[in-house]
């Protein structure tokens, strides 16, 4: 009979194993194991971030037979620090002295927010109300330091969660730097022997694919951030430091990143001079026309193979599903997923016979 059919069989086994998750579920089954992995989950990412950042540095030293590995990744952390360490005392002073000024950004908005509305009332022709917008204003900031409040805890909760990260990332980022390299080689002997050239070649191939990607956007992002830097510098934009770095986080997010990162940009020139807007606006059309007519091509070149609309489309549907992690994430997993199906595609012809 038709329902001997191996298909509804598997369809069978399918629909009972979802069930079970699904009550499994409601018992919360699944709590302790969320909770491991979403543990585990940023210090991880973040370590095999810095992973394909410092590995090449490793390799470097481990050329030398005065450098062993484990030296020498202690030699590069320790040039890290040494940098971090420079940068702080270079930059400590005015780092501090911009975020006590920016912190009374929301006194000067609303000095701002006042003289519009006497500007409003001077000039009022009977089509805008000052007591309306000053009732307005006054909602959104009272809603705005509702909603810190209300999220004090989850604020409290990120604050110690950022504590465990910086404790364990050195030392899985140590092991990773150490014994990295053995991973592939470890997976590719553990696959059927037929099949251990084709898997590690697709393990190399994807290890390719994300130290290009990172190194690559990472150092786009800085050259983003500097040159955003100096514009501001140039134009005379207040906390142009601060707002530098700023750019130069989200610029790891191609395309989107930049843009978001000169929106802050943007509200400071506004309290500063309606003026100074217009110059920040240019500064950014200029910095993303050196970005993607001279750095990117350089850096990234074309090696990644994804239209600049798959991105877009890849950070309009990661944003709201996971947010900043999820924009910082597709690009990167996507051009995985990628690499794997044409390996596999190519291994799957070979072993068929069929022609390219």
């Amino acid at each position: 009979m038709w329902i001997k059919h191996p298909f509804f069989k598997y369809l069978t086994a399918i629909i009972l194993v979802l069930i079970c998750i699904f009550f499994l579920n409601l018992l919360e089954f699944f709590k302790p194991i969320r909770t491991v992995i979403g543990t585990l989950f940023y210090p991880f990412l973040i370590a095999g971030f810095l992973f394909y950042l410092i590995r090449p540095l490793v390799e470097l030293l481990s050329k030398s037979k005065f450098f062993p590995r484990p030296v020498s990744i202690l030699t590069v952390f320790a040039g890290i620090a040494g940098i971090i360490y420079a940068a702080y005392v270079l930059l400590a002073g005015t780092l501090k002295k911009q975020v006590n000024n920016i912190s009374q950004l929301p006194d000067k908005m609303k000095s701002a927010a006042k003289e519009a509305e006497q500007k409003i009332q001077e000039n009022d022709m009977g089509m805008l109300s000052g007591q309306s917008l000053t009732h307005k204003a006054n909602q959104f900031f009272g809603d705005m330091i509702q909603g810190i409040l209300d999220n004090i805890t989850g604020i409290v909760s990120a604050v110690t969660g950022a504590a465990t990260v910086l404790i364990i990332v050195p030392f899985v980022l140590f092991f990773l730097l150490k014994d990295g390299h053995k991973l592939i080689p470890f997976i590719g002997n553990r696959l059927p022997k037929g099949h251990q050239k084709e898997g590690k070649g697709l393990l190399r191939d994807v290890d390719r694919t994300l130290a290009a990607y990172i190194i690559g956007q990472v150092t786009v992002a800085l050259v983003d951030g500097i040159l955003s830097y100096i514009g501001y510098l140039i134009i005379g934009l207040d906390y142009a430091l601060i707002l530098g770095i700023f750019v130069t986080v989200t610029a790891i997010v191609p395309f989107i990143g930049p843009i978001i990162g000169a929106i802050p940009a943007i509200v400071v020139a506004l309290m500063q001079d309606p003026q100074m807007a217009l110059y920040v606006i240019l500064t950014l059309i200029i910095v993303q026309q050196l970005e993607g007519n001279l750095v990117a091509p350089i850096v990234l070149g074309s090696r990644l193979h994804i239209h600049p609309l798959t991105i877009i489309l890849l950070l309009v549907v990661a944003a709201p599903l996971y947010g900043f992690i999820g924009m910082l994430i597709a690009v990167p997993l996507y051009s995985v997923v990628k690499v794997v199906i044409k390996d596999l595609y190519k291994f799957y012809k070979v072993d068929t016979g069929l022609k390219a």
